[in-house]
């Protein structure tokens, strides 16, 4: 199905069911090339799933699916029992406009490997803006909050520092804070600590770790570090070539990986790790 079409209503009742993300028969393409391939894929609210596998295997492309960076070139994305790639029209379905798409982006948050800060802002301005300007929090209230997730990632000292007076993990964990101030139910994590020093990513996954102790936030994550894959994780999927080539609970792939295209991957990474 390409977005142009207009599937009836009917085949489509109950797809999403109970999850809070589903991609139902979905392929991305970017001209011949196919990055996803007719993926079905779930995540269940509160869960935590990390996607692993090679580079160009399809891991980024499911997030920036969801952060609507990309659209589907057919089949279809659901978050919250409702069409997000799509939107209703008549019977069937169309591709989303901008305006229903600004309304459910609000449901997700996403912290790149970049951190994309303000260097003008202080760091609670960075962290304030977005629910200021987009969710009308009165600034009072955003403020309190922007204080309260900074301590949370051990930044609450560094309120009024600018973000050139921070180390790269710190900047990551503002980053962090800034996603969560907004509130998301679905957290996504891409490669988040590939930007960073060595000596400053174990900071950076133990604030991730908080958040998926203290939380019921969703997360997705794509990340290259095999073992808070195996800490946060409900499940880790192992992507090859656009499909998932096998998954399960992090005990069973990193302990008793099924499929030789898994096994050889985690040889490689914790080899190299």
């Amino acid at each position: 199905m390409s977005p142009s079409d207009t599937p009836d209503n009917d085949l489509h009742q109950g797809v999403a069911g109970e999850d809070l993300i589903v991609f139902d028969q979905v392929v991305k393409r970017f001209g011949d090339l196919t990055v996803l391939d007719h993926l079905d894929f779930r995540v269940a609210p509160g869960e935590r799933v990390t996607l692993i596998g090679p580079s160009g295997s399809g891991k980024t492309t499911i997030l920036r699916l969801l952060m609507t960076l990309e659209k589907v070139t057919e089949g279809m994305v659901w978050v919250g029992g409702e069409p997000f790639s799509h939107m209703p029209r008549g019977s069937g379905f169309a591709p989303a406009s901008e305006s229903y798409l600004r309304a459910r982006r609000k449901r997700l948050g996403m912290v790149f490997q970049q951190f994309n800060l303000f260097p003008n802002m202080t760091v609670r301005k960075n962290v304030t803006e977005a629910p200021v300007h987009v969710l009308g929090t009165p600034r009072d209230e955003a403020n309190a909050r922007a204080e309260e997730l900074l301590e949370l990632v051990g930044l609450g000292d560094k309120v009024d520092a600018h973000p050139t007076q921070l180390s790269g993990g710190q900047q990551q964990r503002v980053a962090i804070a800034r996603s969560l101030a907004m509130q998301p139910e679905i957290l996504l994590l891409d490669e988040v600590t590939s930007a960073l020093d060595p000596e400053l990513v174990a900071g950076v996954l133990d604030v991730l770790r908080e958040v998926a102790e203290t939380t019921d936030i969703t997360m997705l994550c794509v990340t290259h570090e095999m073992s808070f894959a195996r800490d946060v994780s409900h499940r880790v999927l192992m992507f090859d070539k656009g499909r998932i080539a096998e998954e399960g609970h992090p005990d069973q792939i990193f302990n008793d990986p099924q499929h030789e295209r898994t096994q050889a991957f985690l040889k490689s990474v914790l080899e190299n790790g």
